[in-house]
């Protein structure tokens, strides 16, 4: 039921996370390696404009045999694996209705392709949800979160390989019969359309010999479409009352001009985005990527039966992350801005984070409506946040105004596309707890309402600490986003 506040009853307020930047113990408990393991910390000065997600075979090789000399901070995470009874508290303590975090396919099943799972990583995530359910905070849980088994992008080229789909309906259908007494909210692929931007980030898939890397990396796209709604279809005949839902990051695209031409590049930008969407919850390809298919030779293999799975078994709600607004033009500009796997031209009307992120609250209110017109499913926001450098004063505090101010205008916004009519389940914002970012694998990029003290290179104590915001969301929680005021 909704009220004047805008935000309905029993909203979900929360925040995210994903195991592969938070959990660590990477050797401990029977866990295999995964492919986010092999993903090596470079220092901002060395990256350059070529800087690039994918791990190459190559590189992996040399990893393996120990001729790599690097620091890989998500194998190390910020430890949950150790603090996950202290940091669930620090969430119950802030109000917590709700946190996503993710299971590590390798933890339940080491190699991707074993019989039996690993009960040790099994039991580990029994504890965290226990935990959670302890202080009444609802898991909100992400099957595949930029992370695969290891072994299944050395022995199959991860999602490139059909066989693959079957290994995760095995993995989801283990998860879901283990806890679906304790979790209620899922989500198949974090960001799935990542895919096309890094393959191997979203799908462990190499594409060092590929004759058509784009072609590779929809045709691994199609292949995890099946399995998500395989595992849709799975997840309620084990329990009806799962809500089981898709991940995008939506990058909202607008024209720079009002020239026509600018119009149709952002359109057609967008629909290159949603089309993930359209899939899983519209349950069929969209006609509008029979040109772009045709003009870059790309060929999706179908085998029988596999658009009457999509049609049959779509999402239950769409969740998606929303960090900034691209801009883009028909004409090539040299004004660009950096963004979450993409850029674009820089928009005169906004301003930017420290890592050149455009921030674009209304944006927000936009892609909100613009979902719920095209797709008339419950909206879920799993990231949004600020990543931005937090300085410890003296006496421990931290003073993070610039979050709150970013939080404070997208929260408005997002009351305001409730009160327009949009049917909005709830809100995880990115990081609730500092973690290891995706894009650059540092630390000092930091989201989180809580302080991990642990720089670039893994070094620190890694003590908690609250932040200003963390009292301010704290509050946030407790009058249901009545009160943003700091």
């Amino acid at each position: 039921m909704k009220n004047s506040n805008g935000f309905p009853e029993g909203f979900l307020w929360g925040g995210a996370t994903a195991a592969n930047q938070f959990e660590g113990a990477y050797n401990e408990g029977g866990k295999g390696l995964s492919t986010a393991d092999m993903v090596k910390f470079i220092p901002k000065e060395e990256r350059g404009e070529g800087f690039s997600l994918d791990v190459s075979g190559k590189e992996i090789e040399a990893i393996l045999a120990g001729k790599v000399d690097a620091v890989f901070p998500k194998r190390f995470g910020v430890d949950f694996y150790h603090h996950y009874k202290k940091d669930i508290a620090l969430l119950a303590e802030m109000g917590f209705k709700v946190f996503r975090l993710s299971i590590n396919w390798a933890r339940i099943f080491p190699n991707g392709d074993d019989i039996e799972p690993n009960e040790e990583g099994l039991a580990f995530y029994d504890r965290v949800f226990d935990e959670c359910l302890k202080y009444g905070i609802e898991p909100l849980v992400t099957l595949s979160h930029y992370e695969i088994p290891l072994n299944l992008t050395l022995k199959y080229n991860g999602w490139a390989d059909r066989q693959v789909i079957d290994l995760f309906v095995k993995y989801a259908e283990t998860v879901f019969t283990r806890y679906q007494n304790k979790v209620k909210y899922w989500l198949t692929f974090n960001e799935i359309n990542i895919i096309t931007l890094s393959p191997y980030t979203g799908g462990g898939v190499l594409v060092d010999d590929a004759e058509n890397p784009l072609e590779l990396s929809y045709q691994a796209g199609h292949h995890q479409f099946v399995a998500s709604a395989l595992a849709t279809k799975i997840g309620h005949e084990i329990n009806p009352e799962f809500k089981i839902g898709c991940m995008l990051a939506r990058m909202t695209t607008y024209p720079e001009t009002n020239n026509p031409k600018d119009i149709i590049k952002a359109q057609e930008e967008n629909q290159l985005n949603l089309f993930f969407t359209d899939v899983q919850a519209r349950g069929k390809y969209p006609a509008y990527m029979d040109r772009y298919f045709l003009e870059n030779d790309i060929n999706i293999h179908k085998e029988r039966g596999d658009d009457e799975i999509l049609k049959a078994y779509p999402v239950d709600f769409i969740s998606f992350s929303y960090y900034m607004s691209n801009t883009t033009s028909s004409k090539p500009s040299e004004d660009q801005v950096s963004g979450n796997f993409m850029g674009g031209i820089k928009n005169t009307y906004l301003e930017t984070s420290d890592w050149g992120w455009q921030i674009d609250p209304i944006g927000l209110r936009w892609t909100l409506k613009d979902f719920y017109d095209r797709y008339q499913l419950p909206l879920f926001i799993v990231e949004n946040g600020l990543g931005a450098y937090d300085k410890v004063e003296e006496d421990g505090s931290i003073h993070d105004d610039y979050r709150i101010n970013y939080l404070q205008k997208h929260i408005e916004q997002m009351k305001e596309a409730v009160l327009d009519g949009v049917d909005l389940m709830g809100y995880t914002s990115w990081g609730a707890i500092d973690l290891v970012s995706a894009s650059t694998s540092e630390m000092s990029k930091r989201y989180g309402y809580v302080y991990v003290d642990q720089d670039d290179e893994g070094n620190g104590t890694l003590n908690r600490s609250r932040k200003d915001s963390f009292f301010w969301y704290k509050k946030v929680i407790e009058t249901n986003g009545m009160d943003l005021s700091k």
